[in-house]
């Protein structure tokens, strides 16, 4: 592969909506720390639709795409090829643009919630919960397939949800046991608790954290703290947020897309934090 810093590239954010990502800070850092000065990175909202046409768009001087909701997988049938990680879940956040013009799939969300986890201390558990379910709590589940040595309780809101998590366990190997929201404070004693929900979801549950919390990760970095992550911080409990994620898992697309072998993660994280200060000053 050819030195990163000899050409101009390009990268960028997809999604919708997208105005709120903090990739842009977190890709440029990398690239300033790195001495790629050459290297842009950007965000354009794009939906489902719009997609196709702006793949087709792009030109020899992109490297590659972090992509959020909704394109997760509709990105797929786009795609040339794509990692077992991403196919395990269906669900493709990055994609690295070739020297011969194909276009790779990866999922760098499931390794980088287990490398979070890891730089915490957090390496085997004996079981877990996971608050939600969708996209995001079907990567948590494959992360939780290489740490969790148990079962796995998610607590949903319907049927269908249940049914969708105990689909990803099977296919991913996991034991997994559902329970409806409505008792998720039950879940909170478990080792670690993983909580995949929009904001304001589990704002309920911070009064029901038990007295001495394990390990939270709750993938919301905006706002943040939660009303849980605070409680639970409050007790004594190891907490985790949304930016842990982003961080190391932007840190693995920056390798991927400019074949450097180490990303800056102590840059990236000062940037990220950073950029979250000034939005709540």
């Amino acid at each position: 592969m050819s030195d990163p810093r000899e050409h101009r590239r390009r990268a960028a954010v997809l999604g919708s909506p997208i105005a709120h990502s903090l990739s842009p800070v977190l890709h440029r850092a990398a690239y300033a720390e790195l001495g790629l000065g050459e290297w842009t990175y950007d965000r354009f909202e794009v939906d489902e639709a719009a997609l196709p046409g702006f793949l087709e768009g792009l030109d020899g001087a992109w490297a590659g795409l972090s992509l959020t909701m909704p394109l997760k997988r509709a990105v797929i049938p786009l795609l040339d090829g794509i990692s077992a990680t991403a196919e395990s879940v269906e669900a493709v956040n990055t994609v690295v643009l070739t020297d011969d013009g194909r276009r790779l799939g990866d999922n760098t969300d499931i390794p980088g919630i287990a490398a979070a986890l890891r730089e915490r201390g957090v390496e085997k558990v004996g079981s877990a919960t996971v608050l939600g379910a969708g996209a995001t709590a079907s990567s948590a589940l494959a992360a939780l397939a290489r740490i969790c040595t148990g079962e796995v309780t998610a607590y949903v809101r319907s049927a269908e949800r249940a049914a969708e998590m105990r689909h990803w366990g099977e296919r991913l190997g996991v034991a997994v046991r559902t329970a409806d929201w409505s008792r998720a404070a039950e879940g909170l004693g478990a080792p670690l608790v993983v909580a995949t929900t929009p904001a304001g979801a589990t704002d309920g549950l911070a009064a029901d954290v038990p007295e001495h919390p394990g390990t939270l990760f709750d993938v919301l970095y905006e706002p943040w703290p939660t009303p849980l992550a605070a409680a639970w911080a409050g007790r004594g409990g190891a907490i985790l947020g949304g930016l842990d994620l982003l961080v190391h898992q932007a840190v693995l697309q920056v390798e991927q897309m400019t074949g450097c072998p180490t990303a800056p993660l102590a840059a990236m994280r000062a940037a990220g934090e950073a950029a979250l200060a000034a939005r709540t000053a």
